[in-house]
């Protein structure tokens, strides 16, 4: 009988160690191990961050530091916050070279070290897209609509496949970003022409399942509350012809709205499974750093009614930017105060 139960101890012990080797590897980033858990399954639910500045914040001695203030690697301290995945904004030709397909390329190798997955987000712009500009890149200015069509393809398949011969396939892929009235203005507006947008749509749909045909494709739009500005989008590119596997929302109510804003976007979430049969993802959320902990009670609430959407269309929630503290790019609504560490807002991603 002792004899069993030392070979049971002994067995236990050697599946203990199995597991806890098993679990995760280690990896050397910028001259220093860091131990990460293995990466989530493909479909896990997505608990996410968009960090496309943090080459840039580094670059001008920018530090990040973990709740208990030791210094570490960005994608350290997020994944030992919950974080999953990272999605990284791409730009065509931008000025300063931040967000162009090489920095994307580096930080997307950087997330899989991290054992992270991937999203990524099509601007289609040298510069910001989103609901107040949607300006060509300057290299498609004076295209005609036939040969915009082809430069949005063969954009998404250079970035694409730039990625994958690195080996890393990205589970979702936006093509546009935050696009309320359309992209690539002015022949791509929705209200001047739904069918051109639709045919932008199309054509980044269709250079993303060339690359890859397990990637889902994100249509983005901002104010996930609003149900009638999500019909008039969908509804146009549904009836244009297009195609994509995700809608995705942005959310970023204030501490005194969340609660209302959030039962408002449960609608609309619910209203695009219903409607069209996708999956919804919320691709952007923040509050005011001053804030933090009714921003974690925010993205608790919002993470646990985007997963409560019917068979399991909720596909999950990124921060945008958490890490950009002390008012970086004059932006205030980060997860990190002015010491470069964590707020409790980034609690609400732990299990």
């Amino acid at each position: 009988m002792f004899a069993k139960y030392i070979k049971g101890i002994k067995w236990f012990t050697l599946v203990v160690i199995i597991i806890l080797t098993g679990a995760g590897c280690k990896k050397t980033i910028k001259g220093e191990t860091q131990f990460y858990p293995e990466a989530d399954a493909v479909g896990t639910y997505a608990k996410g961050a968009d960090v496309s500045w943090v080459t840039e914040m580094e670059a001008v001695g920018r530090k990040f530091f973990n709740s208990a203030g030791v210094q570490q690697d960005l994608f350290k301290i997020l994944k030992d916050k919950g974080i999953n995945t990272i999605r990284l904004r791409v730009w065509v030709n931008p000025a300063s070279g931040y967000c162009n397909t090489a920095d994307v390329l580096t930080k997307a190798k950087r997330a899989k070290a991290a054992n992270m997955r991937v999203l990524i987000d099509f601007h289609y712009s040298d510069t910001w897209a989103d609901p107040a500009q949607q300006n060509k890149p300057a290299a498609w200015a004076n295209q005609d609509f036939t040969t915009l069509i082809a430069s949005v393809r063969s954009h998404t398949v250079a970035v694409l496949t730039a990625l994958k011969t690195e080996n890393i396939i990205p589970e979702w892929v936006q093509v546009g970003n935050e696009t309320n009235d359309g992209m690539l203005w002015n022949d791509g507006k929705a209200s001047v022409s739904m069918k051109n947008f639709a045919e932008l749509i199309q054509a980044g749909y269709e250079g993303v399942k060339a690359v890859d045909p397990a990637s889902k494709v994100v249509v983005h739009i901002a104010n996930g509350y609003d149900n009638s500005l999500f019909r008039w989008i969908f509804d146009g590119l549904k009836a244009n012809g297009a195609k994509w596997d995700v809608v995705g929302m942005s959310l970023y109510p204030t501490a005194a709205d969340w609660s209302a804003k959030n039962t408002q976007c449960l609608a609309n979430m619910n209203d695009m499974v219903t409607r069209y049969g996708s999956e919804v993802m919320i691709c952007e959320v923040g509050m005011p750093v001053t804030d933090a902990s009714a921003c974690r009670d925010f993205i608790k609430d919002i993470m646990a009614k985007n997963k409560s959407l019917a068979n399991n269309k909720g596909l999950g929630v990124f921060y945008w930017e958490p890490q950009a503290y002390n008012s970086w790019n004059g932006y205030k609504l980060g997860a990190f105060d002015d010491s470069g560490k964590p707020t409790v807002a980034m609690d609400a991603f732990l299990p």
